[in-house]
């Protein structure tokens, strides 16, 4: 298991919180320190690493935590929300929705065995339609909702325009594999072209894998366009999602963490272009997390947190 204790300077009061390796449940937050309090970006998955990250706030900050925020429902972002049981708890209105449905983490078949410790679940209690400024001192955080499918249903960025660093969430990863089960892959394709690239971020830090500049946007662009196509052809050719990510060479995305997300991928991918006009509705999950197992052999994915 691996496990990060501190945070890294980004900008003049602006954290990340980068856990290494950013593979499955092992994802970054962030936050914004100011002299009367501080506002954390996403909790994290397991009770150990959630305390890591209130560790480091307290090691970068004497301030207090007044306010968490959630930039989206998947619990490697959120199961530690119980933690901050003290803060204000925002994101979006599907986020809470979408959280009390899922619930906490728990072990099973599609994963291998994690020690998530002692949890209690926490939805946002403050929760907002399009965009909600939180301010850090002076310092201005824009909250705002992507405007429709993409990771998730509920994907919200925290924009911070006057040190140009955006907090992306799930919305950006580096050196990981992309993964769209829960929203839509032209719902993504069409959120980072129209929303995210011209807000025009100097620094971002993704959901998973190291602080990055704006070029990275390209790479997730690139790999979604590939699973675009490929889904385009299975249909065409009358194969399964899993048949068809079985018969396909990921070529350069094979290097990125977790492949077998390309099942899953496609699997939301098909429903994207059978049902155009309801991107992001509820697919079977589970069916397509047991083909993503089936596609690595039989044995559960490959969890470290």
């Amino acid at each position: 298991m691996t496990s990060h204790s501190d945070a890294e300077q980004i900008a003049d009061g602006v954290f990340a919180f980068v856990q290494p390796d950013g593979s499955w449940m092992i994802n970054n937050a962030g936050f914004v320190a100011a002299p009367d309090g501080v506002a954390v970006i996403d909790a994290s998955s397991t009770e150990r690493r959630t305390r890591d990250l209130i560790g480091a706030v307290a090691k970068a900050s004497p301030a207090p935590i007044r306010t968490l925020i959630n930039t989206h429902s998947h619990p490697d972002h959120t199961a530690g929300n119980g933690m901050f049981n003290w803060v204000t708890i925002v994101g979006h209105e599907n986020a809470r929705t979408e959280m009390k449905a899922l619930g906490l983490p728990r072990n099973g078949p599609i994963w291998s065995h994690v020690d998530y410790g002692d949890l209690q679940l926490a939805p946002p209690f403050m929760t907002f339609t399009d965009q909600l400024t939180l301010w850090a001192g002076d310092l201005e955080c824009r909250l705002i909702y992507c405007g429709g499918p993409a990771h998730t249903t509920n994907d919200i960025v925290v924009w911070i325009p006057e040190r140009s660093v955006l907090f992306a969430g799930d919305l950006v990863f580096n050196g990981g594999t992309p993964f769209l089960l829960s929203g839509s892959v032209t719902g993504a394709i069409d959120v980072l072209e129209r929303f995210v690239k011209p807000l025009g971020a100097s620094t971002i830090v993704p959901g998973h894998g190291p602080v990055c500049g704006p070029e990275v946007i390209d790479d997730v662009l690139d790999y979604l366009r590939f699973v675009d196509r490929l889904a385009v052809e299975g249909i065409a050719a009358g194969v399964t999602p899993l048949e068809l990510a079985r018969a396909t060479d990921l070529g350069k995305y094979a290097e990125l963490t977790d492949p077998e997300r390309i099942v899953g991928n496609l699997h939301r991918a098909y429903a994207d272009h059978s049902t155009p006009e309801h991107l992001g509705a509820p697919i079977d999950v589970m069916a397509a997390l047991r083909h993503m197992v089936e596609y690595n052999g039989g044995r559960p994915l490959t969890c470290r947190a």
